[in-house]
């Protein structure tokens, strides 16, 4: 017998070599209906695995992450599986499940493929998954596998096999299809009911430029014809608010060649955009105890190489910057922490100064590659809320809850009520992507893990995301579509201080090392504002909008009285504007609502005659009557309803 313990920590006794399917089948019919997937021991397992010790095991359904990624890998597979059927002698490469659907990369060889060849291509995934063929996982020597992929004369899959260190290599069988692989699929073909290829793209073997460009699919599937028209309907959605058509539209932010691909230029209204989300943060993170720096935008090689920056990153960093001195070079910065050792390192401190906040708006600079630039989500040059932390071991619970309070605060003020957070660790199979002991981790981890259990936060553990000198706790925010994003992180780093040799001196009168807290509630200001964009579809907060209110006079005759009542509101710090254009009323509207104006006043005979006027808000919305007066009082109590003060 072995004993089987559930996430709930309930346990059972059951026969040797029985299978995740069976104790779902034992526990409901309507689970074992629904189970996709499971991990056993947190290593991901077929439904079909026999389990021979005891452990944990989770099941997974189509409404979990890790069910999703069984679902989409499976489909991945049932398309390489039709590409190999329809273009006789491609190779496949590889075909992993990604956040929204599953992509392949094949090498055509002299075949073309077209976004005109995929509905057959879906129409025979379909006649696969109705066929319902098991999933099976198999081991072979590794020598049998050469054999197999030497025969295909298939030089991708024979670098990665020669690449592993397994002794036995993985296959997975369905219907009469086998492909390279480790595991995590659906029980059988059957569950797939819909299918949709998405687009075509090219892709480097291994991401590198030097190698064969491959042919990527993309595609989505879904266990209900009506999941994948609401995905559709979405993504149609999506286009309507992507935030490089509405950035031009609302003459937010631009691009220029000249200026270098993925460096952003702000225009006047995103540059005030950027402005207010600046002074909202820093008006909190004053009330909280943070004290602003400033560091500069290149730094000594010397500094991010005993941070470890440049050993881990240097490589997607752009090159060093030669000096005219012999052997000097510099860094555009590719991240604030160093210089902010730096400056805490500038004096000595005592433990009752401590905690000690340092803040900056600091932008850092990356070598994105051009495929992989896209808007303002993807850049070059960026802008981080960046702050660190430097306090005692005792105060690290309190200040990580802080920290979580003003994450908090931000989401709820920005209108992103609906997330979840994750905490990222290392991954325990690959400890050498990171930097210290054992030890340190495990205290970090232990500290996040309590703080976030003490703030009432569910949360899920993920291994192998963690930061390479810290854990970290991540937040992910779902939109106003539904697609999840990464925003704000928390990280804790025992690593760093010990690098920059960083000290206190104690009650004692010893040194000790402070521990540091990395955080960001936005990430980045450009990556931020790119979904704040998509979340609100361009009508953002009141309080955020470049323009709260346009005054429409009928006519020429009306002018005078609504510079009148615009110089009015501006002496009360109401962003407004009057179009005095000679146009007509329905044109300035119309305008007006393209321009995701939330408020605009029609004057004319009657408005000037009554000194009131009808408010009408953005979508048509009537708010009624109000003189200046009233308007101001409207606007500001609307303003404050959105954005509370932080305490």
């Amino acid at each position: 017998m072995i004993e089987i313990t559930f996430p709930d920590g309930a346990s059972r006794s059951y026969q040797v070599d029985i299978t995740p399917f069976e104790i779902a089948s034992s526990i409901s019919d309507g689970l074992a209906r629904n189970i996709i997937s499971a991990s056993f021991n947190n290593q991901t397992i077929e439904t079909s695995t026999k389990l021979k010790n005891n452990g944990n095991l989770i099941f997974y359904t189509w409404n979990d992450d890790e069910g999703k990624k069984a679902f989409w890998h499976s489909s991945a597979h049932i398309l390489a599986q039709t590409l190999e059927e329809f273009y006789s002698g491609i190779k496949l490469t590889i075909g992993p499940a990604i956040s929204n659907g599953f992509y392949y990369d094949v090498d055509l060889g002299n075949h073309t493929l077209s976004e005109k060849d995929f509905p057959r291509i879906e129409k025979r995934m379909i006649e696969i998954s109705r066929e319902k063929h098991l999933f099976k996982l198999r081991s072979i020597e590794k020598k049998e596998a050469l054999d197999y992929y030497n025969k295909k004369r298939n030089e991708y899959k024979l670098e990665l096999i020669n690449n592993l260190q397994d002794v036995k290599i993985t296959f997975c069988d369905h219907d009469d299809f086998s492909d390279l692989c480790k595991g995590g699929h659906l029980p059988h073909t059957g569950f797939i009911k819909a299918v949709k290829l998405l687009n075509i793209a090219g892709a480097y073997w291994r991401a590198d430029q030097n190698n064969k460009q491959l042919t990527r699919v993309y595609g989505i599937s879904f266990p209900k014809q009506k999941e994948l028209n609401e995905y559709l309907n979405l993504i149609e959605e999506a286009k309507k608010r992507d935030h490089r058509k509405l950035g031009k539209k609302l003459e937010l932010f631009t691009f220029s060649n000249k200026v270098g691909l993925g460096l952003p230029l702000w225009l006047p209204k995103g540059a005030e955009l950027r402005d207010r989300l600046e002074s909202f943060l820093k008006k909190a993170q004053k009330k909280a105890g943070y004290k602003q720096v400033i560091s500069p935008h290149i730094g000594n090689k010397d500094l991010y190489e005993t941070s470890g920056h440049y050993q881990k990153y240097g490589d997607s960093s752009f090159k060093p910057i030669s000096t005219p001195a012999d052997g000097e070079e510099f860094l555009l910065k590719p991240m604030n922490c160093p210089h902010h050792c730096e400056i805490y390192n500038s004096k000595k401190w005592s433990y009752k100064e401590l905690p000690v906040r340092y803040a900056e708006f600091g932008t850092v600079y990356r070598y994105e590659q051009s495929g992989e630039l896209h808007g303002l989500t993807r850049v070059r040059g960026f802008t981080q809320d960046d702050a660190h932390i430097f306090c005692t071991q005792d105060q690290l619970n309190s200040e990580f809850k802080n920290v979580i309070d003003l994450v908090l605060y931000v989401f709820k003020s920005l209108g992103f009520e609906n997330f979840k957070t994750q905490i990222s660790l290392r991954d325990i199979n690959d400890k050498e992507k990171y930097i210290g002991s054992d030890e340190v981790w495990e205290t970090a981890e232990k500290a996040i893990i309590n703080a976030t259990k003490e703030k009432n936060l569910k949360y899920k553990v993920v291994y192998g995301e963690a930061a390479f000198y810290g854990p970290k706790l991540d937040f992910m925010v779902k939109d106003a579509l539904g697609r999840e994003w990464q925003l704000g992180t928390i990280q804790v780093d025992y690593n760093l201080p010990e690098r920059f040799k960083l000290s206190y001196i104690d009650n004692k009168n010893n040194l000790k090392r402070p521990v540091m807290i990395h955080r960001a509630p936005f990430g980045s200001m450009e990556r931020f504002i790119a979904i704040l964009i998509e979340h609100t579809g361009g009508n953002f907060p009141l309080w955020l909008t470049s323009n709260q209110l346009i005054l429409i006079p009928v006519g020429g005759n009306h002018k005078k009285y609504a510079e009148k009542v615009l110089n009015l509101l501006e002496n009360h710090e109401i962003r407004a504007l009057a179009d005095n254009r000679n146009e007509t009323v329905g044109k300035k509207i119309r305008e007006a609502e393209l321009n995701k104006i939330p408020f605009m006043i029609i004057i004319g005979d009657n408005e000037i005659k009554n000194d009131t006027f009808p408010v009408r808000g953005n979508g048509g919305k009537d708010y009624g009557e109000k003189s200046v007066k009233e308007l101001i009082k409207f606007i500001n109590d609307k303003s404050s309803e959105e954005i509370k003060d932080f305490n």
